[in-house]
C-alpha cells in the first residue's frame, strides 16, 4: 500500500490568487517563487503562471536558472542579486534581471564586460528595514553611478518593508516615506508592496508588486486592522479601508484560496482507558475512554513537531483536534466524536478547511516557515 501522505496543489487557486493580488495592487506584479515557491514547487507553480504573470521574483541566482531551464522565459528578478563578478555574468546571459543593493554589488556592475544597455537592476533603498539596501543619503549618488553605467539599460527603485503585517504601526508608513523622499527626483519604476504591502498599505502600490505568501492563500496579516464604516479618518496610519469582520481572516475579505493541502489518512484506530498516556513523552493522559486515529504524517513531512494537543485538524471532512506529540512520521488525533471515522479516513492538516495560519499560530510560528518545509511528502499539481 502506498503511503497516503500527500501534498495537493491545486494551481487554478495560484492562478487565482495571482490575479487578485494584481488586480488590488494595480500596475505589474512579480509573483515570488523564492524557496521552491514556498514549499509548492517552484517550476510547476511558475509553469501555470507563466500565461498570465508580468514576471517572477526568487532568492538567489541558482532558483532563476532552474526557472530558465524549465522553458519560462518571462522575466526574472533575483532579490538576493549577485554574489559574485563571474555570477552576475551567467545572470545576464539568462537575461536576468538584479537587485543591486550594495557596493561590492554595484562595482562588480560598472567593470563587468557586458553590452550596453542590456540589464535591467533594481536598486534598492533602505527605508527602515536595515537588512539589505542602500542608506537614504546614498542614494542619490548609487542612482547615479548606475545611470552612468553603460550596461544598464533601465533603474527601478525599490525597498521592503519590515513590518507590512502590523497595520496598527506606523512603521510602514514612515517607510513609505522615507523612500518617497529619498527618490523623489529620481525616474523610473517603483516597487515597495509585498503581500502585506498589497493588501493594507495602498500608499505603497507603485509600479510593481511583489506578491508572495499571499499567491499561496495564506494570511499575510495575523493583526488585523480595525474595519471602519465611517471613512479612512478612522483607519489605522494607512491601512487599507476593509469591509470584512475584523476577526475574519484577510485571505477570506479578498478570496485567496489556499493552494496546498496537506494530507493523509487515519491507518490505525485504538482506544485509551482513563489514566493511558499517549505517545513520545506522554503528554497527553486520557481521563476518559478516548478513541484514537493514527494518521501517517509527521514532522519529516512538515507538520510542525511543537503543535501542541489541541491543534485542529479535518477527519472525514469534520473538524477534531490533534492529541499527543507529533512524531517523526506519525500524529494522533481525537476520534471520540466521531464515530463514523475509519481506517482509510481522509484526514486534512491544512488546506481548504484548515487553515494554515491556524496551524501556524498553534505551533508559535508562521505559515511561510510551515509551507517551506513540506519536502519529503510527493506533491500532486491539479489544475
Amino acid at each position: 500500500m502506498t503511503r497516503p501522505s500527500k501534498a495537493l496543489i491545486d494551481l487554478a487557486a495560484l492562478r487565482s490568487n495571482y490575479l487578485t493580488a494584481r488586480n488590488l495592487h494595480g500596475g505589474r506584479a512579480l509573483a515570488v517563487v523564492k524557496a521552491n515557491a514556498y514549499g509548492h514547487g517552484a517550476v510547476p507553480c511558475a509553469q501555470a503562471l507563466a500565461d498570465i504573470a508580468d514576471g517572477f521574483a526568487v532568492a538567489f541566482a541558482a532558483e532563476a536558472f532552474e526557472l530558465r531551464e524549465a522553458g519560462i522565459t518571462k522575466p526574472i528578478l533575483v532579490l538576493e542579486g549577485c554574489f559574485d563578478p563571474n555570477e552576475l555574468l551567467v545572470a545576464h546571459k539568462a537575461n536576468l534581471w538584479v537587485v543591486i543593493h550594495q557596493e561590492s554589488q554595484l562595482r562588480a556592475l560598472e567593470t563587468a564586460p557586458i553590452d550596453a544597455h542590456s540589464i535591467r537592476v533594481w536598486l534598492k533603498v533602505d527605508s527602515g528595514m536595515h537588512r539589505a539596501g542602500f542608506a537614504l543619503e546614498d542614494v542619490q549618488t548609487a542612482y547615479a553611478r548606475l545611470e552612468a553605467c553603460p550596461s544598464v539599460a533601465s533603474i527601478t527603485l525599490m525597498t521592503h518593508f519590515a513590518r507590512a503585517d502590523e497595520p496598527d504601526s506606523d512603521a510602514t508608513a514612515k517607510q513609505i516615506n522615507a523612500f518617497h523622499e529619498a527618490t523623489a527626483s529620481l525616474p523610473g519604476d517603483r516597487s515597495l508592496s509585498n503581500s502585506g504591502g498589497i493588501l493594507a498599505w495602498p500608499t505603497a502600490r507603485g509600479s510593481w508588486a511583489r506578491p508572495g505568501i499571499l499567491l499561496y492563500g495564506a494570511d499575510p496579516l495575523p493583526v488585523k486592522p480595525e474595519i471602519s464604516t465611517n471613512g479612512a479618518d478612522s483607519m489605522p496610519r494607512g491601512a487599507a479601508q476593509l469591509t470584512q469582520n475584523a476577526d475574519q481572516p484577510l485571505n477570506q475579505a479578498y478570496q485567496l484560496k489556499p493552494v496546498m493541502s496537506l494530507v493523509s489518512e487515519v491507518f490505525a484506530i485504538r482506544t485509551l482507558e482513563p489514566g493511558e498516556a499517549l505517545g513520545y513523552g506522554g503528554t497527553f493522559v486520557a481521563t476518559t475512554p478516548v478513541r484514537v486515529g493514527l494518521v501517517a504524517i509527521g514532522y519529516a513531512d512538515g507538520y510542525p513537531r511543537v503543535a501542541p494537543t489541541g491543534t485542529p485538524i479535518s477527519v472525514g471532512g469534520v473538524l477534531t483536534r490533534t492529541i499527543g506529540r507529533v512524531s517523526m512520521d506519525m500524529l494522533t488525533v481525537d476520534l471520540t466524536d466521531l464515530p463514523q471515522a475509519s481506517i482509510g479516513s481522509p484526514v486534512e492538516c491544512w488546506g481548504k478547511q484548515i487553515d494554515v495560519n491556524q496551524v501556524a499560530q498553534q505551533a508559535g510560528t508562521i505559515a511561510y516557515e510551515l509551507l517551506c518545509n513540506v519536502k519529503r511528502v510527493p506533491k500532486v499539481y491539479q489544475n
